[in-house]
């Protein structure tokens, strides 16, 4: 039988443990909520002049994107249901999939368009620092757009 002061001893040790490995990602979290990455401009030095032209841009593109990934949702669940119902409808599936198509070649269109905006807006140096970070996203498999990711290893 162990004695309960052994046992708090255990308890107490795991508690710190789990405090001191938590601690990176408390800054992590805490340095994220003073200085969130909105966006992959956020990663360049930019004047105040051009973060102020990038805001106008985000503020037209992110409500689209946002839309569209919503749908891209809806229609996701959509085609789990029709996948796991007892008597699958493949040409409601067929259908489901391609709207979700649809809806993924729209959201790349208007990714690309917004990184043109925001490269328009770049000095050349800028501009190779953004080829660099977006040629990073697509070489791990995609663009995640503010904070969203389509990839699967989030």
């Amino acid at each position: 039988m162990r004695s309960p002061a052994l046992l708090l001893l255990a308890a107490v040790m795991i508690f710190i443990a789990g405090i001191v490995t938590s601690g990176p990602l408390l800054n992590k979290t805490i340095y994220q909520k003073r200085n969130p990455v909105r966006g992959y401009l956020d990663m360049i030095d930019l004047n105040t002049d051009q973060k102020r032209k990038v805001e106008a841009i985000r503020q037209d593109f992110l409500p689209k994107a946002d839309l569209i990934r919503k749908d891209l949702r809806r229609k996701r669940i959509v085609l789990n249901d029709l996948i796991f119902a007892s008597n699958p409808d493949m040409k409601a599936i067929t259908e489901t999939t391609g709207e979700i198509s649809y809806l993924q070649s729209l959201l790349e269109k208007e990714v690309i368009n917004h990184i043109l905006q925001e490269k328009e807006i770049l000095t050349p140096a800028q501009q190779k620092q953004f080829q660099e970070i977006i040629r990073k996203e697509f070489e791990k498999g995609g663009l995640g757009i503010h904070g969203e990711r389509g990839r699967s290893d989030k």
